[in-house]
């Protein structure tokens, strides 16, 4: 959605679910630290593809969620509601608004429940199905994010659930965003939410898109590593989970309440490339990079970071810096934080702009770890390897997902 008649939209809070903090401010400290949520997983050593970087819970901190309300969850659900309950908390939304139909609720994942999927066919598969909860369909299915955290919160506007891979978690921002503009919902709940399996993890792997395998090794001779984007060594991703979740709300509302506000979204956009399916594509990329300037009504030299993508990928990482080159050059820092949290997925877009968002308030820039040699295919960029001070008054954040779908979006700092 696009037009100077549209109500401006601003982000009034954040909660998150990750390897590396259980609150924003955690997760940031973590982050500048320089540490790596990466693990070997011993409970998955009978797999191909052992490394993720999962997320770590409070202990007991489930139960901090009434049963009637967690019998329902899954991990990505448990994680989903976690975090959008943390958000609603942030931006200081009463109870009275949540249920008063004037807030909706937005959450995406690649896939729903992966773990809970995968329990149920192996309990129908050796004969078990009647060990099967009552509850389980609701653990698996595509929306269960969005409806757990709807349903903690008792929220009763819209509740939509989009579903495109990575992707996933800035595409519901964006939904979000046009669904504030548009006048439909005064605030919306909204971000990604992804749990970790063997059998998701594994499917990288046998499309030799994960650090655990390169492409042209047999099985015998793969090795192991932390994901390197932007890296001449680079040979993978390496997944992780848990959620970002943000509160997107009307200006004149958050305003009149006196919302804290992070920063204001002033573009989005999303397309597909029209072709292929696992391998990104430069030329569409720097399309969509096109859209969310046009929507924003700003040019590409008002932009003072990018949050890139980068996934450590060999061609992911290749084509992203061809377009970046093109439409920037070595003019704009580019970092991305998929050597630190590991490619989260439906979450990545959701959990890397609020960290962004922290970044434009401390006025720096935090590097990409294990970037030790900038691979020649993506050179030509500025790709800072130590924290940096800078003043960032507009900063993008991209996504791009299995099945060519590109996302882009831009936030700056509230300016009345």
């Amino acid at each position: 959605m696009s037009g100077s008649g549209r109500r401006r939209v601003v982000i009034t809070g954040a909660g998150v679910v990750s390897s590396l903090g259980a609150t924003p401010e955690e997760l940031y400290e973590n982050l500048a630290a320089g540490w790596c949520g990466v693990r070997r997983m011993s409970e998955w050593k009978e797999t191909s593809a052992p490394l993720a970087a999962p997320a770590v819970l409070r202990e007991n901190v489930e139960k901090t969620i009434p049963r009637i309300f967690r019998r329902s969850m899954g991990r990505v659900g448990l994680y989903s509601a976690l975090a959008a309950r943390a958000a609603a908390e942030d931006a200081e939304l009463s109870g009275e608004f949540l249920a008063g139909g004037e807030c909706g609720c937005v959450i995406g994942s690649t896939m729903g429940g992966s773990g809970s999927i995968a329990e149920t066919f192996r309990l129908l598969l050796s004969g078990r199905g009647e060990e099967i909860p009552a509850t389980q369909f609701f653990k698996c299915v595509s929306h269960t994010a969005s409806f757990n955290a709807a349903n903690l919160l008792r929220i009763c506007g819209v509740v939509e659930s989009p579903s495109a891979a990575c992707a996933s978690g800035l595409q519901a921002v964006g939904l979000a965003r046009d669904l504030i503009a548009g006048g439909v919902q005064k605030a919306v709940i909204c971000g990604g939410a992804e749990e970790l399996s063997p059998e998701v993890n594994a499917s990288f792997d046998l499309i030799y898109a994960s650090a655990n395998a390169a492409e042209g090794e047999s099985r015998e001779e793969k090795t192991t590593g932390e994901p390197r984007p932007f890296d001449a060594a680079r040979r993978g991703l390496v997944c992780g989970d848990g959620a970002g979740i943000l509160v997107l709300e009307e200006l004149e509302h958050a305003l009149a309440r006196g919302a804290r506000i992070y920063g204001e979204v002033i573009g989005f956009a999303t397309c597909g490339c029209g072709s292929g399916l696992s391998q990104s594509d430069a030329s569409a990329i720097l399309r969509c990079l096109e859209l969310v300037c046009r929507d924003a009504g700003i040019a590409p030299e008002a932009i003072d970071y990018v949050s890139a993508h980068a996934t450590a990928t060999v061609q992911g990482d290749r084509e992203e810096a061809a377009a970046l080159r093109t439409f920037f050059g070595a003019r704009v820092p580019v970092s991305s934080l998929k050597g630190h949290l590991g490619h989260t997925l439906g979450a990545s877009g959701a959990l890397e702009l609020i960290v962004s968002l922290l970044m434009m308030r401390r006025s720096e820039i935090l590097p990409t770890l294990h970037l030790e040699q900038i691979a020649e295919d993506c050179g030509g960029l500025d790709l800072p390897r130590e924290i940096r001070r800078r003043e960032i008054g507009v900063f993008l954040k991209n996504c791009f997902a299995f099945g060519g779908i590109n996302a882009t979006l831009l936030c700056s700092k509230f300016k009345r």
